[in-house]
């Protein structure tokens, strides 16, 4: 589902072919719900276009930031798993699910333990420093494993395995109650999906599925076009087939602050692009067109 300024929402289904062109020049999109009083422009690479000073403002009231230390609400630790070794510790509020761990493009998860933010926080702060599992992890690592995830028991084993680990270390916040061990599978809300599903016993590694992706999109300018039939959709990322045998990647996050409009599913891609490197590697080369 892809949400726009004013409020209107678009359904993206599987197998669905789109296109779109950029118009114009980005600019920030504010922060917190108020609009930028500037409507600064913003780079094209950015992630986020805002401008610095609306940047600030969002992080000053974000939760990652402690910017809200007395937050009454109920959090959860979680251990989400992207691809083979590569996993990550993070929190949640609880009336929140498992939407944080869909942004993220997590493609199996599991829940540590709930209780207040803060008590939460010195968990998550334990379990990165004692096993080694950080708080973040790059979207070019993740883009780089997602086309050849092992089977559904390697994920969960991975987990249960880290999980154990967790469990028995010694200085979790008091206030913290534990949940006991649950892997939950994305592959198929993400159009991951190998065949056998999530119950396939099969822990080797898969052939090229359809996360798999040849380059992404670094920018976008005014008056490239972006088409292509769409094959999958993890975190911020489309996964579009673009040509026979081609695969690309759009993040999300550098459409924003852009005015779009249509453009016929054959307009093919005319804004630049860089490979992706199996394994999440570097950048990768910058092109300016695909292939």
């Amino acid at each position: 589902m892809l949400r726009w300024e004013g409020g209107r929402r678009s359904a993206l289904g599987y197998g669905r072919d789109i296109g779109f062109r950029a118009v114009g020049e980005r600019r920030c999109v504010g922060a917190r719900g108020n609009p930028c009083p500037l409507r600064t422009v913003v780079p094209g690479r950015a992630t986020q276009a805002r401008c610095p000073e609306c940047a600030r403002l969002d992080r000053a009231l974000s939760v990652a930031a402690d910017g809200v230390p007395d937050d009454p609400r109920t959090y959860r630790v979680y251990l989400a798993w992207f691809g083979p070794g590569l996993l990550k510790v993070g929190i949640t509020a609880e009336e929140r699910g498992a939407v944080r761990l869909l942004e993220q493009g997590a493609v199996a998860f599991c829940w540590l333990g709930r209780g207040p933010l803060m008590a939460a926080r010195r968990t998550e702060e334990l379990l990165r420093a004692a096993l080694g599992v950080p708080d973040r992890v790059p979207y070019a690592r993740k883009r780089g494993v997602r086309g050849a995830l092992p089977g559904w028991a390697a994920r969960e084993r991975e987990l249960s395995d880290l999980y154990g680990l967790a469990a028995g270390l010694d200085g979790w916040a008091e206030a913290l109650e534990r949940v006991a061990f649950e892997a939950v599978d994305h592959t198929e809300a993400f159009g991951l999906a190998a065949p056998g599903g999530p119950g396939a016993a099969d822990g080797s590694g898969a052939a090229r599925g359809p996360g798999a992706a040849d380059a992404v999109v670094r920018e976008l300018v005014d008056g490239g076009t972006v088409a292509g039939r769409l094959v999958a959709a993890a975190g911020p990322d489309l996964h579009l087939r673009v040509a026979p045998g081609e695969a690309l990647v759009v993040d999300t996050r550098v459409l924003v602050g852009w005015e779009l409009v249509a453009a016929d599913a054959g307009a093919g891609v005319s804004v630049p692009v860089r490979a992706v490197e199996s394994g999440g590697g570097g950048g990768g080369a910058e092109q300016e067109g695909l292939f």
